[in-house]
């Protein structure tokens, strides 16, 4: 099972904060967790991106409450020099366990646009945290996954990443499309490199990587769920778009670095790509930091003790 208490809901009133909500809400009720609405004052700064300076005219705090439609929650107005600050501050005091996000996404407008305020969130939370789109008509229902998408690099990250896709899933009755993506980097031809393809090294390269996808599903704790298989070559990010598009997943789990990892608190360049482009709701766990699992995995286990 997961081990989520605490959700924390960024709001500024537009419609991919209020998606966010409703998001979060329904996965509290399922999980019994509670969800705390965050409004951020912006420091010297009157513009849209303070709540508080947006909206001087209604009860901030009042309508925070107002969208909890009638569950018990928190709700805080803060001050913080950024949104994104406050909102990283408010989640580290108050030990949240997941930051569920609004974002425009690829077709951004200036406020909240992926690349600002939910970037910088997903690249530094200390914990998971959910990106939520808009509806292009505004605040939809929560979108409920029947299917999920995991990328699968074999690193020593991907297990806990499946790990929680496996819970995510069974919560949601939900099965999983298992993806793992062999980069095939084609070489100019005055490097003078016989082998231009990992394909000419490993002709059966698609075959071998399908039983090691099942095996790895297989070794990996979590309830029973439905999973499917499949391997492809390419550009991962480019991939793992087009794939959540071709088959309609609903959700998307993955880490935010793997084999191409960067520094601490910094989104792989794979992840960014995905989160930016697929216009589903994008679940990214941490390499480092807070795990949901009630059991961690030994890779997350050793994580958490050099992070």
């Amino acid at each position: 099972m997961l081990r989520l208490n605490k959700i924390l809901v960024p709001q500024n009133f537009t419609a991919p904060a209020k998606q966010a909500l409703t998001q979060a809400l329904d996965l509290a009720d399922r999980v019994g967790a509670t969800v705390h609405q965050v409004a951020v004052d912006v420091m010297y700064e009157n513009t849209y991106a303070s709540v508080v300076s947006a909206f001087s005219d209604i009860d901030v705090e009042e309508q925070l409450r107002e969208g909890l439609d009638g569950r018990k929650g928190v709700e805080a107005v803060i001050r913080e020099i950024s949104v994104d600050a406050g909102i990283l501050a408010y989640a580290e005091q108050q030990d949240i366990d997941l930051i569920v996000v609004g974002t425009h996404g690829r077709r951004g407008v200036r406020r909240w646009l992926l690349g600002s305020v939910a970037a910088d969130v997903v690249r530094h939370a200390p914990c998971p945290v959910l990106t939520v789109h808009a509806p292009e008509a505004g605040a939809g229902p929560a979108q409920i996954p029947s299917s999920i998408l995991v990328p699968i690099d074999f690193s020593r990250h991907a297990r806990t990443v499946l790990a929680h896709a496996r819970e995510i899933a069974a919560l949601y009755n939900a099965r999983l499309d298992l993806l793992h993506v062999i980069e095939d980097i084609l070489h100019p031809s005055f490097y003078h490199i016989e082998v231009a393809s990992v394909y000419d090294l490993h002709p059966d390269i698609e075959e071998t990587s399908y039983a090691e996808l099942k095996a790895f599903f297989e070794e990996t704790k979590g309830p029973a769920v439905e999973a499917d298989f499949h391997v492809t070559g390419g550009n991962p990010a480019q991939e793992i778009v087009a794939f959540a598009e071709a088959h309609k997943n609903d959700w998307v789990v993955l880490a935010t670095h793997g084999l191409r990892g960067l520094e601490h608190f910094l989104m792989g360049s794979v992840a960014e790509k995905v989160v930016q482009r697929v216009p589903v709701p994008v679940f990214t766990v941490k390499s480092f930091g807070k795990s949901l699992l009630t059991t961690p995995t030994p890779e997350n286990t050793q994580t958490m003790e050099t992070a």
